[in-house]
């Protein structure tokens, strides 16, 4: 393993009843005035939001509404999140949601402590942000692993770049299966599936053998297999609920990446592919990674061989990939482009434009070209 400094920042309160219990407590060092941060809405029509706001009156704190943060959350949503907060004198952020607003509520924390544009500051400036208001989440839909570190994913729709950016990592995070409980199948599935992928991409850069984060990430992955299949059964088995959410966060926690490269090469063109299209990110990830994985399985024969041992019970790098591209037919999610719900036709003039613009890893088995991104965007076609 290659030399690492780890630090875990996120204090976590996992299990059924959690914000009752702690989040009162974990609100306690910080000041008067929270944001309360969440999407569509859909955190009122199940109760959530009538609980957690009951808990910040109780604890006396000043309720400050941000609301209407959307999937692949945009920077313009950014920066009137970052003027509330300023305007309000807001001393901590509460993202209630799942990755898109805690994700939104990272960069807002940030971009609220500066007059300096965040973007051009980390992208190009290469500077990152020293000063954020605290910030906590409150988990209600699982997979991306937000909760558990310092990055964000925002969509700059003006640059037409969708693209990782670094802030505020949650001080704490609530974990309670239940809130999950009125999430819809499907994006409990895409969900589950971007925690796979993580897994996947961490385990398959570049790494010495034997390597202790690989075997904590063919655990991630096989764990996260099994409990998508027990939600195929029932999708209101709760431990598997329970137990996807505590995957999420174990393959986003850094856990699996100290002491090695990653690859992340089916984010970047899924990424890029969001920017143009807004589709669902765990969806998106589901139609490429099966094709990147075709260019790629020979260049890593042994670690796909152990995906597919491990993960799928299959004997060969080729049948892992079969495999995968098997189980993501059996989970309903979509494996061609044309499935996937996109504001624009996608075209193979709009996968060109995606190609050419996407971010090309050096750490993956084998560095790609932008020619070859296309070839796989246009294989999923």
């Amino acid at each position: 393993m290659k030399q690492f400094v780890y630090e875990y920042a996120t204090k976590v309160y996992f299990g059924e009843g959690a914000a009752k219990k702690y989040l009162e407590q974990a609100l306690a060092p910080y000041g008067k005035t929270v944001m309360l941060a969440y999407g569509g809405g859909s955190v009122k029509k199940n109760g959530i939001y009538e609980e957690i706001t009951s808990i910040l009156k109780q604890a006396g704190k000043t309720v400050v509404d941000f609301s209407g943060i959307m999937s692949n959350p945009t920077y313009e949503k950014v920066q009137e999140g970052a003027a509330l907060a300023k305007q309000e004198h807001v001393d901590f952020i509460l993202a209630v949601g799942g990755g898109s607003v805690i994700d939104c509520c990272k960069i807002v924390a940030a971009q609220a402590k500066t007059e300096e544009d965040l973007w051009e500051m980390e992208m190009e400036k290469h500077l990152f942000p020293a000063q954020v208001i605290p910030m906590g989440a409150v988990v209600t839909a699982s997979g991306t692993g937000a909760e558990m570190n310092g990055g964000a994913v925002i969509t700059n729709e003006e640059k037409k770049m969708k693209s990782g950016m670094a802030a505020a990592a949650p001080r704490f995070a609530i974990l309670d299966p239940e809130y999950t409980r009125s999430v819809p199948a499907m994006q409990v599935i895409s969900g589950a599936f971007d925690t796979l992928s993580h897994a996947m991409e961490t385990y398959l850069g570049n790494s010495d053998r034997d390597n202790v984060s690989d075997d904590v990430a063919l655990a991630i992955m096989k764990n996260t297999v099994t409990n998508m299949r027990r939600l195929q059964k029932d999708v209101n088995d709760m431990q598997a609920r329970g137990n996807l959410m505590w995957d999420s966060a174990m393959a986003e926690n850094s856990i699996l990446k100290v002491g090695r490269v990653t690859d992340f090469q089916a984010h970047q063109m899924e990424h890029q592919l969001g920017a143009y299209t807004d589709c669902n990110h765990g969806q998106g990830l589901a139609v490429i990674h099966p094709a990147y994985y075709r260019h790629i399985v020979k260049d890593a024969p042994e670690k796909f061989a152990r995906i597919g041992k491990e993960v799928f019970g299959v004997n060969s790098a080729e049948a892992a990939v079969d495999a995968l591209a098997a189980f993501i037919r059996e989970c309903g999610l979509p494996t061609r482009m044309g499935e996937l719900k996109s504001r624009v036709e996608i075209t193979p003039e709009l996968l060109r434009q995606v190609a050419d613009t996407c971010n090309v890893i050096k750490s993956n088995p084998r560095e790609l070209t932008h020619d070859e991104i296309y070839q796989i965007l246009m294989e999923c076609v």
